[in-house]
Formats: structure tokens, C-alpha cells, sequence
């Protein structure tokens, strides 16, 4: 991974401490991750803080937004290649998701034993080792860990649980205007744009569905695991808590 100048480090906790005072006073959002489709970035159980006016201002981003008018965005901007962004689901538009840009309109993304390639260039990876997967019962299990470097320079840990997995072939397509093409870091449990709507997947993303970009976990509890309530067994809760990723940017 690449190392940051003092600087940067600087920056990151100005941005946390930003973060934090927008959500006290509903200038940011705060999500749940609830499923694995973001690991490694994102793991089951995860508080995480999203810019809502990152990419201008849409009605997916208000409340029943998805019995609202649908349209253009006011102020509208594309996301950048690599940001990790929350949307209204297009096959369960009540319902959230999040994953990680990786194709803008025009840009052509195919996937060949696994590799993603982009404007027919393979994408840069390199292994990192074996990982670990949580599933949904809270099982883990071993999940190759690769680390991939997006055109413009984002570099991110992906997870690859199989050598040949369901979704690791998608021939060439071009993402039209207004649409983004995203997938999840755990490559072989995210029913992302390789996934038509039909079938429950996200298909190229319409601009409209963006809710915010993600920047920020606050707190991140193991919840799958047996756990008490705050109330009824304190010790118990605080035992679920992952100190280690509170109050981590996301990149």
C-alpha cells in the first residue's frame, strides 16, 4: 500500500473531526453495513459517514425518496474513479447499498478469469496473500487477498474467495452517460453491476441513486457474533466493539 506524507495524516483527522460535527447536525449521514459484499474496506457490522451532497442533490438522497419523482441532479457531478459510494438500490429502492466505483460514463470494463480490465487495459493487482471472508453467519473463511490500482491511482485490497468465481466473466460493455459501473472489494459476494436488476444486482448504476460518497467509519461492532444489549449487559457490548476501525477514514 502506498505510505502518506505527514500531511496527509493531518488532513485525514481534520476530515474525521468534520465529519463527526456534520452528522450532530444532519450535514452528513451515517449508514450500517449490513452485508459483506464491501470486505475487506467495509466489514459486517460497520457505522460508517457519507458526504449526502457529494454528488449534488437528488431526491434519492430525502427520506421515501423512492416514491419521489426521479430525475437529474442538481449540481450534479460524477463520481471519481475508486470512491466508495452509497445508493438507493435499483432492484430494492427502500434499501441502501454500498460499493466502489470503478467505470464512468464512456468508459468500456470487461472482466476475464477475474480481472477487471478497463478500456481494454488490465487493471494493476497484486497478491497480498490469504485473508479472511466473513460470511453471513459470521463463519470465516479463507478469501485470497489481492490489492488493485485503479487508472488515476486508487489503490484498494479486494477479496477472492474462489479462483474461478460466478462473476468472473463479463464481457466488454461501455457505461452510457448518467451511469456508473461499481462493484464490491469482496468480488465473489456482491450482487453489483455485473448483476442485472432482474436479478436482484445493480446493472449500471443510474446517477440518481447516489445517496453520498462513504468517508468516514465512526464505530464498528461485531454484530454477528452473540452480543448483548448496551443496556441489558454493558461489558457485554463493549466486548463486540472493533477498536481497531473507529473513527477510520475509507478509502
Amino acid at each position: 500500500m502506498r505510505r502518506f506524507p505527514a500531511w496527509r495524516a493531518v488532513r485525514d483527522l481534520l476530515l474525521t473531526l468534520l465529519l463527526v460535527c456534520l452528522a450532530r447536525t444532519g450535514f452528513a449521514a451515517s449508514f450500517s453495513v449490513v452485508s459483506g459484499s464491501m470486505q475487506p474496506t467495509l466489514l459486517i457490522g460497520d457505522r460508517m459517514i457519507a458526504e449526502p451532497f457529494a454528488y449534488g442533490y437528488s431526491t434519492a438522497s430525502l427520506p421515501f425518496g423512492e416514491d419521489l419523482p426521479r430525475g437529474a441532479r442538481l449540481f450534479g457531478r460524477v463520481p471519481e474513479r475508486g470512491d466508495v459510494v452509497v445508493f438507493r438500490s435499483p432492484s430494492q429502492p427502500g434499501v441502501t447499498w454500498v460499493k466502489r466505483v470503478i467505470g464512468l460514463p464512456g468508459d468500456h470494463v470487461a472482466l476475464r478469469h477475474g480481472r477487471l480490465f478497463l478500456n481494454g487495459t488490465a487493471v494493476a493487482w497484486r497478491a497480498q496473500g490469504i485473508g479472511r471472508e466473513e460470511l453471513a453467519d459470521g463463519a470465516m473463511v479463507p478469501a485470497a487477498r489481492f490489492v488493485e490500482t485503479l487508472p488515476g491511482g486508487v489503490t484498494h485490497p479486494i477479496l477472492k474467495r474462489f479462483a474461478e468465481g460466478p462473476l468472473d466473466e463479463v464481457p466488454d460493455l461501455a457505461v452510457p452517460d448518467g451511469r456508473v459501473f461499481v462493484m464490491g472489494d469482496d468480488r465473489d459476494n456482491s450482487a453489483d453491476s455485473r448483476v442485472p436488476v432482474a436479478d436482484g444486482g445493480v446493472g449500471l448504476l443510474p446517477l440518481w441513486n447516489l445517496q453520498g460518497r462513504v468517508r468516514l467509519l465512526t464505530l464498528s461492532r461485531d454484530i454477528v457474533r452473540p452480543g448483548a444489549r448496551l443496556v441489558a449487559d454493558p461489558l457485554a457490548w463493549l466486548a463486540t466493539i472493533r477498536p481497531d476501525r473507529t473513527l477510520r477514514i475509507v478509502r
